[in-house]
């Protein structure tokens, strides 16, 4: 018994006692295998999307092209493709590709070998990602089939602007991106600490957005509620 308590970690999340959890700058400790939202915080997401490089860091430019950049061309795109979507929505748009904050952006090819157990991690963390925002766990199929639209379009401009894909190539792989030209999208990588810090703002731009479209709906529900006056009297 001694020797078992000398060689597990105490902090480990597996039964093996290997480590499974990474220290954040924020000072919390989020477990990679089950992740609680209690341990998410939005400044570690956008350090650490900021500083994860697109395209395995094969861009052109001083600056890699971070995730957190990425996110914000995606988020651009998906408001001006569904024009009546709501800041919630919006929000999920940002966050759809959060989890790489801790497990970093692995290119489609590599994902498709390493297979299921890559996503299962993916899953839990962007379940306690979107519960730590009032989100629900998961979008629904409609939305995250309209995410990965707006997410092929993003790519679509990335491989030919910045990755050094022919546009046969992006053709083929990402098909014909409608109604979208690199000229509406923030395309040039910016520094790290800038696509932190445009990162940040847009989150609590929209989170301002959310608020204030819960505010409205509630007012709306309670009219509704109201009891309509009786006649008048004669």
């Amino acid at each position: 018994m001694l020797k078992d308590m000398m060689t597990t970690d105490p902090f480990s999340s597996s039964a093996s006692g290997t480590r499974a959890w990474q220290r954040m700058l924020s000072g919390r400790r989020l477990d990679l295998l089950d992740p609680s939202p209690l341990d998410v915080e939005i400044s570690d997401i956008a350090h650490g999307l900021a500083r994860v490089a697109r395209w395995n860091g094969q861009t052109v430019g001083d600056h890699a092209f971070s995730v957190a950049q990425h996110c914000l061309v995606v988020e651009t795109i998906f408001r001006h493709i569904c024009l009546t979507s709501s800041p919630s929505e919006w929000q999920m748009t940002l966050l759809h590709d959060a989890p790489e904050y801790v497990i970093g952006d692995m290119i489609s090819p590599f994902k498709a070998v390493v297979g299921g157990g890559y996503k299962a991690v993916e899953a839990r963390l962007e379940a306690a990602i979107h519960l730590r925002f009032g989100l629900p766990a998961h979008p629904s199929a409609a939305l995250k089939a309209q995410i990965k639209k707006a997410d092929s379009i993003a790519a679509f401009f990335e491989a030919t602007e910045l990755a050094g894909f022919t546009r046969a190539e992006a053709l083929k792989i990402f098909g014909q991106p409608r109604g979208m030209s690199a000229a509406m999208l923030q395309l040039e990588p910016l520094p790290a600490i800038e696509a932190q810090a445009r990162f940040s703002a847009r989150f609590q731009a929209i989170e301002t957005a959310r608020q204030l479209a819960e505010k409205a709906e509630s007012a709306t529900t309670s009219r509704k509620a109201e009891p309509k006056p009786g006649p008048k009297p004669e």
